[in-house]
């Protein structure tokens, strides 16, 4: 019965798995304004690709603008790019800027915006819910934390590869002690190079990345099946070192997300600060996700042992064949990019 229990638990989240065409949440939308000369204004959009297609939203600049949408966009590899010259009568800020369609898609947008030569960037979040803001001249502490705090929360909880890293983790180590040591680690790790590839300071490129980070959640797979608690590997003994590792590479990848979405010049301290933080809540609230899982079904098969006595060694190896294989599935499709 313990074993059928995590066999489901697993069976469940890993379908979820499987029903995902990537490892990543979509990446928002990016709308960037910037102030050229006699009330000119470069403009430069990105939309989220979607199945092959760019997503159906357009950015609306306000009425005083034009032209107020953007010309044909060409596809970067990444989101389909449009770049334009828009001249904008009196002033722009104060004055609403619209995504049309959004309230119809499971996305973001993130909107950087300089009201004049050598004013502090803008930033501004439109979500589906509130897809129009007015263009402020100036931008507060507040907006700047607030905006980037929800990117890293979104980020992470969409960001499958992630998770499927710390649930492999958490799986993997069975003492609650050393488990919180591992995501310590994990966490510290990977805010260090969060922080050095978005000051620049290291620049690795994404694909390669993103190949490793589907190669340590099989890593992690393959200890879960051929577990041997008479023989302990490295992982086993010294689960906080593997996970800071593994951590610095996850790290990269957040980095890669924050790229696309970008930081405020003058306020990158700040903005770096937030979205780590946003991360690392979506992290906690997960992991606390599995904690409580875990203890209601401590609770109703009255289990002693935390978590190990709930996974049994049948419905543990199911799921390490599950995460192995999606893994494994992510390492091919990623490497496959390396030749497109």
């Amino acid at each position: 019965m313990k074993s059928f229990l995590i066999t489901i638990f697993a069976s469940l989240f890993s379908f979820v798995l499987a029903t995902s065409c990537s490892g990543h949440a979509l990446e928002p939308g990016y709308l960037e304004i910037i102030p050229i000369e006699n009330e000119q204004w470069q403009v430069t959009w990105r939309k989220p690709q979607v199945s092959g297609k760019a997503m159906e939203i357009d950015a609306v600049l306000p009425k005083n603008c034009a032209p107020r949408r953007a010309p044909s966009s060409r596809f970067d590899g990444r989101a389909y790019v449009s770049g334009w010259i828009a001249s904008c009568t009196e002033n722009i800020w104060d004055n609403e800027i619209f995504i049309e369609g959004l309230n119809s898609t499971a996305t973001d947008v993130l909107v950087r915006f300089i009201a004049g030569p050598g004013e502090t960037a803008t930033s501004l979040r439109l979500t589906p819910s509130y897809p129009s803001a007015l263009l402020p001249a100036v931008q507060t502490t507040w907006t700047i934390l607030s905006t980037y705090i929800t990117l890293g929360f979104d980020h992470i909880l969409g960001g499958i590869d992630h998770l499927l890293f710390v649930f492999a983790l958490f799986l993997l180590v069975p003492n609650r002690r050393s488990l919180i040591w591992a995501i310590t680690a994990f966490t510290i790790s990977h805010s260090i190079t969060l922080a050095l590839a978005a000051v620049g300071w290291l620049s690795v490129p994404t694909p390669p990345v993103e190949a490793i980070i589907a190669l340590s959640i099989a890593f992690l797979a393959v200890e879960i099946v051929t577990k041997n608690n008479d023989q302990k590997t490295m992982m086993q003994r010294y689960p906080w070192l593997v996970a800071f590792a593994f951590g610095l590479l996850h790290g990269l990848g957040f980095a890669s997300a924050l790229k696309e979405i970008g930081l405020p010049n003058s306020e990158i301290p700040i903005a770096l600060l937030a979205f780590n933080l946003g991360i690392e809540a979506g992290q906690l609230m997960f992991v606390t996700c599995l904690i409580v899982i875990t203890f209601i079904i401590k609770k109703m098969r009255s289990v002693k042992v935390f978590p190990e006595a709930i996974i049994g060694q049948t419905g543990n190896s199911l799921a390490g064949y599950m995460i192995g294989s999606i893994a494994a599935y992510w390492t091919i499709e990623r490497v496959a990019t390396f030749f497109i």
